[in-house]
């Protein structure tokens, strides 16, 4: 979902590096963009240079293009100076997907929470309620058509197109960590509903956030639910995290996964909140208003007022039912469960 108003923002650049190139943002931060294969095309990751080396904060998509530029790095950013550590936000592919390809290269750690590597092994393996057919069982029962479902299904494990190994083994971050890196000291801020436990990270004394997919200045963090938690509240713990960032200085220099970086953290985050609070109210008026129990699917049109294709409606479903979710946690709904396990909603 897009978010509106952020003029306010105070935007540090005009454009990003050029693929291939690289923008320095910060004493010794330097600003990466690699391409994706969706509608959003890019990718925002960090290079913090160290004594002798770099440590690399998230790592790109795991396929072809994305390496190519890679290896034009190495040669041109990096200058034949090793990655002597790799830290990865959180699982997803754009954050993951290098990680144990440079690991093998240059033989350095990867760093991320537990939560995280336990959930990209899950999914590779598709084990443990994150395999496909169980996401299409969740979205079955919550009003996906059948047509959606065979061409969801049909994908296999899409995942693993942008992750095709995960790292084997992983030094652990936990909220509250710090380490040092780039000639500065690091913070992690855990953050919760986009993911299982993502990791964002502060310098202080640098005024810097590297915000990964918490904090984005032009749309807003996909919150959804998936089979692991199908009754959870992922929304409520995404507005919980975002408590964290909103007290940092206000001066902070905001590093985003997408988008250009940014100053302004504690008004996008105000925007975020009444966002989320002005969707819910829309969602909760059109369950209302509709004549017959409403399901995930059938209010798609509500959040999402743009044709979608396959890849946006498998994460549009997911945040449809967080949302309805949200809703029936806090009381402002009611869910019913049919003979079948359809799910529904109601005033």
């Amino acid at each position: 979902m897009s978010a509106s108003q952020n003029a306010a923002l105070d935007y540090l650049f005009d454009a990003p590096p050029p693929p291939g190139e690289v923008r320095e943002v910060a004493p010794n931060i330097v600003w990466l963009r690699m391409p994706l294969p969706f509608a959003l095309d890019h990718i925002n990751i960090w290079s913090l240079r160290e004594t002798r080396g770099f440590t690399q904060i998230d790592c790109g998509y795991g396929d072809a293009p994305t390496r190519a530029l890679w290896l034009r790095h190495f040669d041109t950013t990096l200058r034949g100076e090793p990655i002597t550590r790799i830290i990865a936000t959180h699982c997803h592919p754009d954050h993951l997907g290098n990680a144990k390809w440079l690991s093998d290269r240059f033989n350095s750690p990867v760093a991320m929470t537990e939560s995280e590597y336990l959930a990209a092994h899950a999914i590779i393996d598709q084990r443990a309620t994150h395999a496909v057919t169980d996401t299409c069982a969740l979205f079955r029962r919550h009003g996906m058509t059948d047509e959606h479902l065979v061409a969801l299904a049909a994908r296999g494990n899409h995942y693993r197109n942008g992750v095709p190994e995960a790292p084997q083994r992983f030094e652990r971050l936990i909220a509250g960590d710090r380490f040092e890196a780039g000639g500065t000291t690091w913070h992690v801020i855990a953050g919760f509903g986009h993911s299982p436990e993502h990791a964002a990270l502060h310098a202080e004394s640098a005024g810097v956030l590297i915000s990964g997919d918490m904090l984005l200045p032009k749309i807003t963090t996909n919150v959804a639910v998936w089979p692991v938690e199908p009754d959870g509240d992922p929304l409520a713990r995404f507005l919980g995290s975002l408590t964290a960032f909103e007290t940092l200085p206000p001066d902070t220099l905001v590093l985003p996964s997408h988008g250009l970086p940014f100053r302004g953290i504690a008004l996008r985050v105000a925007q975020l909140r009444a966002h989320h609070a002005l969707r819910l109210d829309e969602l909760a008026a059109a369950v209302s208003s509709a004549q017959a129990p409403q399901s995930a699917a059938d209010v798609i049109p509500v959040l999402f007022r743009r044709p979608l294709d396959m890849q946006q409606r498998f994460f549009a479903m997911g945040e449809a039912i967080a949302h309805l979710n949200h809703l029936w946690h806090a009381g402002r709904v009611t869910r019913l469960i049919d003979a079948d396990g359809g799910i529904r909603f109601a005033a």
